[in-house]
């Protein structure tokens, strides 16, 4: 299937995937490929997030990671000592008995495995260039994907304000217009 896609669109894959590994993600959801979109800041489709108040740093904090700092935070709030829990586990189970676990099964592609979201997006973008009568999927159709799966990566822009009625019709007039067709 990727081999319909343009090169910013294949980056975006490419990009979602150096982003879960950034977060210590295991998996790469539609979170993730919205975070691709948004690392390119020069593509059409960032540019249009970025018109609607969405940007990377924000978008990567919001799908979040570990953050020992924060996590720390939260438990001293409520009492919790986490360098004690830590030493008491520690000493009952070894060192490092806290640490993540080894990632699971590689996926075929040598990237973190596709969710089921994830491939639902792609589903859709290729059904929305399909429907365009189009041969390259672009960024601006992973965008209407991303949107139209109504997961993760729609409630997340839902959540900073985003009217996804109206950034689906951006996005179509974009793809119309050929801004969102960068290669």
């Amino acid at each position: 299937m990727f081999e319909r896609f343009a090169a910013e669109a294949r980056r975006t894959v490419t990009l979602a995937a150096e982003e879960a590994q950034l977060l210590h993600h295991d998996h790469l959801g539609a979170e993730h490929l919205l975070l691709g979109l948004l690392a390119q800041p020069q593509d059409p489709t960032a540019v249009l997030l970025g018109r609607f108040g969405v940007g990377l740093d924000e978008a990567r904090r919001a799908v979040g990671g570990p953050d020992p700092e924060r996590d720390g935070a939260a438990l001293a709030a409520i009492g919790i000592d986490l360098a004690a829990v830590r030493e008491a586990v520690e000493s009952t189970f070894g060192p490092g008995a806290l640490d993540a676990p080894s990632p699971g099964r590689p996926s075929r592609w040598g990237g973190p495995r596709f969710t089921d979201s994830a491939k639902r997006v792609l589903a859709l973008s290729l059904r929305a260039a399909a429907g365009r009568r189009v041969r390259r999927i672009e960024t601006g159709h992973l965008l209407l994907g991303l949107i139209r799966e109504g997961g993760a990566a729609a409630r997340l822009l839902r959540e900073r304000g985003v009217d996804l009625a109206d950034l689906e019709r951006e996005a179509e007039a974009a793809l119309t217009d050929g801004r969102a067709a960068a290669s």
